[in-house]
Protein backbone atom coordinates (compact mmCIF):
# COMPACT_ATOMS: atom_id res chain seq x y z
CA UNK A 1 0.00 0.00 0.00
CA UNK A 2 1.25 3.35 -1.02
CA UNK A 3 1.89 6.26 1.03
CA UNK A 4 -0.52 9.26 0.08
CA UNK A 5 1.41 12.00 -1.11
CA UNK A 6 2.45 15.00 0.95
CA UNK A 7 0.11 17.93 0.35
CA UNK A 8 1.68 21.17 -1.61
CA UNK A 9 1.74 24.12 0.68
CA UNK A 10 1.71 21.85 3.95
CA UNK A 11 3.99 23.73 5.86
CA UNK A 12 2.54 27.03 4.50
CA UNK A 13 -0.55 25.92 6.08
CA UNK A 14 0.94 24.95 9.46
CA UNK A 15 2.77 28.69 9.52
CA UNK A 16 -1.10 30.21 9.07
CA UNK A 17 -2.67 28.19 11.52
CA UNK A 18 -0.31 29.19 13.82
CA UNK A 19 -0.83 32.46 15.39
CA UNK A 20 2.09 32.42 17.91
CA UNK A 21 4.61 30.95 14.45
CA UNK A 22 2.77 33.23 11.91
CA UNK A 23 3.73 36.64 14.17
CA UNK A 24 7.22 35.89 14.62
CA UNK A 25 7.74 35.10 10.87
CA UNK A 26 5.55 38.40 9.95
CA UNK A 27 8.18 40.33 12.56
CA UNK A 28 11.60 38.66 11.27
CA UNK A 29 10.67 39.30 7.90
CA UNK A 30 9.86 42.99 8.34
CA UNK A 31 12.70 43.39 10.54
CA UNK A 32 14.94 42.40 7.67
CA UNK A 33 12.98 44.74 5.43
CA UNK A 34 13.39 47.28 7.46
CA UNK A 35 16.93 47.15 8.27
CA UNK A 36 17.66 46.70 4.50
CA UNK A 37 15.72 50.50 4.02
CA UNK A 38 17.09 51.94 7.16
CA UNK A 39 21.09 50.99 7.84
CA UNK A 40 22.07 52.57 4.44
CA UNK A 41 21.32 55.50 5.72
CA UNK A 42 23.18 55.79 9.03
CA UNK A 43 26.36 56.05 6.11
CA UNK A 44 25.26 58.74 4.25
CA UNK A 45 25.06 62.43 4.88
CA UNK A 46 21.98 63.06 2.47
CA UNK A 47 20.23 61.10 0.76
CA UNK A 48 19.52 64.51 -1.82
CA UNK A 49 21.43 65.84 -4.02
CA UNK A 50 22.27 69.40 -3.68
CA UNK A 51 21.60 71.40 -6.67
CA UNK A 52 23.13 75.10 -8.47
CA UNK A 53 20.47 77.81 -7.06
CA UNK A 54 19.27 76.34 -4.08
CA UNK A 55 19.86 78.59 -1.34
CA UNK A 56 17.73 78.81 2.19
CA UNK A 57 14.65 81.63 1.78
CA UNK A 58 15.42 85.18 2.63
CA UNK A 59 13.73 85.82 5.96
CA UNK A 60 10.91 87.77 3.89
CA UNK A 61 10.21 84.70 1.95
CA UNK A 62 10.11 82.48 4.86
CA UNK A 63 7.31 85.23 6.77
CA UNK A 64 5.78 84.51 3.48
CA UNK A 65 5.66 81.27 3.60
CA UNK A 66 4.89 80.95 7.32
CA UNK A 67 1.60 83.19 6.22
CA UNK A 68 1.33 80.59 3.38
CA UNK A 69 0.88 77.76 5.42
CA UNK A 70 -0.95 79.83 8.21
CA UNK A 71 -4.01 80.83 5.39
CA UNK A 72 -4.21 76.92 4.57
CA UNK A 73 -3.19 77.74 0.50
CA UNK A 74 -1.28 73.92 0.71
CA UNK A 75 -5.19 72.61 1.09
CA UNK A 76 -5.91 73.74 -2.65
CA UNK A 77 -2.51 74.16 -4.39
CA UNK A 78 0.24 71.79 -4.36
CA UNK A 79 3.96 72.55 -4.84
CA UNK A 80 5.30 69.23 -6.73
CA UNK A 81 4.85 68.87 -10.27
CA UNK A 82 4.47 64.95 -10.87
CA UNK A 83 7.05 63.83 -13.98
CA UNK A 84 4.10 63.25 -16.49
CA UNK A 85 3.66 65.10 -19.98
CA UNK A 86 0.19 66.70 -19.06
CA UNK A 87 1.67 68.00 -15.59
CA UNK A 88 5.13 69.23 -17.26
CA UNK A 89 3.15 71.03 -20.78
CA UNK A 90 0.86 72.82 -18.15
CA UNK A 91 3.08 73.73 -14.88
CA UNK A 92 6.58 73.94 -16.43
CA UNK A 93 9.57 71.32 -15.64
CA UNK A 94 8.70 68.09 -12.78
CA UNK A 95 10.17 69.02 -9.85
CA UNK A 96 13.32 67.88 -7.99
CA UNK A 97 13.97 66.34 -4.60
CA UNK A 98 16.57 69.47 -4.42
CA UNK A 99 14.21 71.73 -4.62
CA UNK A 100 12.45 70.92 -1.12
CA UNK A 101 15.12 70.44 0.89
CA UNK A 102 14.92 73.71 3.06
CA UNK A 103 11.18 73.07 3.31
CA UNK A 104 10.28 72.30 7.24
CA UNK A 105 7.24 71.37 6.75
CA UNK A 106 7.50 70.74 2.68
CA UNK A 107 3.98 72.21 0.68
CA UNK A 108 4.58 69.11 -2.29
CA UNK A 109 0.22 68.33 -1.52
CA UNK A 110 -2.01 65.92 -2.45
CA UNK A 111 -5.30 68.14 -4.00
CA UNK A 112 -5.54 70.73 -6.54
CA UNK A 113 -8.25 72.45 -6.05
CA UNK A 114 -6.24 75.36 -7.59
CA UNK A 115 -3.16 75.26 -9.91
CA UNK A 116 0.31 73.92 -8.99
CA UNK A 117 2.36 76.60 -7.46
CA UNK A 118 5.77 75.18 -7.66
CA UNK A 119 6.76 77.27 -10.88
CA UNK A 120 4.69 80.00 -10.37
CA UNK A 121 7.45 82.65 -9.41
CA UNK A 122 7.91 85.42 -12.32
CA UNK A 123 4.92 83.74 -14.30
CA UNK A 124 2.79 86.95 -13.06
CA UNK A 125 3.46 90.54 -12.48
CA UNK A 126 3.31 91.60 -8.38
CA UNK A 127 -0.14 93.77 -9.25
CA UNK A 128 -1.54 90.51 -10.56
CA UNK A 129 -1.05 88.60 -7.38
CA UNK A 130 -1.97 91.35 -5.10
CA UNK A 131 -5.19 91.94 -6.73
CA UNK A 132 -5.42 87.98 -6.98
CA UNK A 133 -5.14 87.74 -3.32
CA UNK A 134 -7.41 90.64 -2.72
CA UNK A 135 -10.21 89.11 -4.91
CA UNK A 136 -9.35 86.48 -6.75
CA UNK A 137 -13.02 86.58 -8.86
CA UNK A 138 -11.80 90.09 -10.43
CA UNK A 139 -9.03 87.63 -12.54
CA UNK A 140 -10.13 84.27 -12.48
CA UNK A 141 -14.14 84.88 -12.40
CA UNK A 142 -14.60 80.97 -11.37
CA UNK A 143 -12.42 81.18 -8.70
CA UNK A 144 -13.37 79.50 -5.64
CA UNK A 145 -10.63 81.07 -3.77
CA UNK A 146 -11.71 82.90 -0.24
CA UNK A 147 -10.42 86.96 -0.47
CA UNK A 148 -7.06 88.10 1.53
CA UNK A 149 -7.51 91.78 1.20
CA UNK A 150 -6.54 91.87 4.62
CA UNK A 151 -3.03 91.05 4.07
CA UNK A 152 -2.41 94.30 2.52
CA UNK A 153 -4.08 96.11 5.37
CA UNK A 154 -2.34 94.36 7.96
CA UNK A 155 1.43 94.93 8.91
CA UNK A 156 4.31 91.94 8.78
CA UNK A 157 5.12 91.37 12.10
CA UNK A 158 7.91 88.96 12.81
CA UNK A 159 8.88 88.60 16.86
CA UNK A 160 12.16 87.34 16.04
CA UNK A 161 13.69 86.86 12.83
CA UNK A 162 16.91 86.03 13.77
CA UNK A 163 15.47 83.27 16.58
CA UNK A 164 13.34 81.44 13.23
CA UNK A 165 16.27 81.41 11.25
CA UNK A 166 18.57 80.01 14.34
CA UNK A 167 15.12 77.07 14.75
CA UNK A 168 15.78 76.29 11.17
CA UNK A 169 19.26 76.19 11.18
CA UNK A 170 19.00 73.88 13.76
CA UNK A 171 17.31 71.40 11.51
CA UNK A 172 19.91 71.88 9.00
CA UNK A 173 19.07 74.95 6.99
CA UNK A 174 22.77 76.41 6.50
CA UNK A 175 22.28 79.98 7.80
CA UNK A 176 25.20 81.51 8.49
CA UNK A 177 26.21 83.51 11.72
CA UNK A 178 25.65 86.44 9.34
CA UNK A 179 22.00 85.81 8.10
CA UNK A 180 20.96 85.36 11.06
CA UNK A 181 22.57 88.46 13.05
CA UNK A 182 20.87 90.65 10.31
CA UNK A 183 17.24 88.60 9.49
CA UNK A 184 15.12 91.65 10.76
CA UNK A 185 17.37 94.12 8.75
CA UNK A 186 16.65 91.61 5.40
CA UNK A 187 13.55 92.12 5.69
CA UNK A 188 13.51 95.78 5.56
CA UNK A 189 16.14 95.54 2.69
CA UNK A 190 14.50 92.88 0.67
CA UNK A 191 10.36 94.95 0.94
CA UNK A 192 12.35 98.72 1.05
CA UNK A 193 15.42 99.10 -0.98
CA UNK A 194 14.77 102.96 -0.66
CA UNK A 195 15.23 102.41 2.98
CA UNK A 196 19.25 102.69 3.15
CA UNK A 197 20.44 98.84 3.58
CA UNK A 198 23.08 97.59 2.32
CA UNK A 199 21.13 95.30 -1.30
CA UNK A 200 24.48 94.28 -2.45
CA UNK A 201 25.19 92.70 0.57
CA UNK A 202 21.88 90.80 0.93
CA UNK A 203 21.85 90.18 -2.64
CA UNK A 204 25.04 88.39 -2.62
CA UNK A 205 24.15 86.02 0.78
CA UNK A 206 20.97 85.21 -0.95
CA UNK A 207 21.56 85.10 -4.96
CA UNK A 208 18.30 85.51 -6.92
CA UNK A 209 16.48 87.12 -4.13
CA UNK A 210 13.88 89.89 -5.69
CA UNK A 211 14.43 93.52 -4.13
CA UNK A 212 11.40 95.94 -4.09
CA UNK A 213 8.13 96.92 -2.51
CA UNK A 214 6.01 93.80 -3.43
CA UNK A 215 2.03 94.83 -2.39
CA UNK A 216 2.75 98.68 -4.46
CA UNK A 217 2.40 99.97 -1.15
CA UNK A 218 6.14 101.83 -0.27
CA UNK A 219 5.03 103.12 2.59
CA UNK A 220 5.22 100.07 5.16
CA UNK A 221 5.46 96.64 4.94
CA UNK A 222 2.42 94.10 4.75
CA UNK A 223 1.43 90.49 5.17
CA UNK A 224 0.96 91.15 1.18
CA UNK A 225 4.61 91.75 0.42
CA UNK A 226 5.78 88.56 2.53
CA UNK A 227 3.40 86.47 1.14
CA UNK A 228 4.31 88.09 -2.79
CA UNK A 229 7.96 87.67 -2.38
CA UNK A 230 7.63 84.22 -1.57
CA UNK A 231 5.05 83.14 -4.23
CA UNK A 232 7.48 85.29 -6.90
CA UNK A 233 10.52 83.02 -5.80
CA UNK A 234 8.77 79.63 -5.86
CA UNK A 235 10.66 77.56 -9.19
CA UNK A 236 13.07 80.12 -9.84
CA UNK A 237 16.49 79.19 -8.50
CA UNK A 238 16.98 76.00 -10.12
CA UNK A 239 18.71 76.98 -13.60
CA UNK A 240 17.42 73.34 -15.26
CA UNK A 241 20.09 74.37 -18.78
CA UNK A 242 23.18 74.10 -15.47
CA UNK A 243 24.96 71.21 -15.94
CA UNK A 244 24.69 70.17 -11.84
CA UNK A 245 21.15 70.47 -12.62
CA UNK A 246 21.26 68.23 -15.71
CA UNK A 247 23.30 65.99 -13.47
CA UNK A 248 20.15 65.59 -10.74
CA UNK A 249 17.66 65.13 -13.68
CA UNK A 250 19.57 62.03 -14.91
CA UNK A 251 20.43 61.03 -11.38
CA UNK A 252 15.92 61.52 -10.78
CA UNK A 253 15.49 59.70 -14.09
CA UNK A 254 17.75 56.79 -12.81
CA UNK A 255 15.90 56.09 -9.26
Amino acid sequence: MTKPAKEPFEGHKKLERNITLLAVATFVTVAIGGLVEIAPLFWIDNTIEEVEGMRPYTPLEQAGRDIYVREGCYSCHSQMIRPFRDEVERYGHYSLAAESMYDHPFQWGSKRTGPDLARVGGRYSDEWHVQHLTNPQSVVPESVMPQYSFLGKTELEVPDASAQLTALRRVGVPYSDRDIQLAAGDIEIQADPDAGGDVADFQQRYPKAQVRDFDGDPSRITEMDALVAYLQMLGTLVDFGSAAAQEELAQEKGR
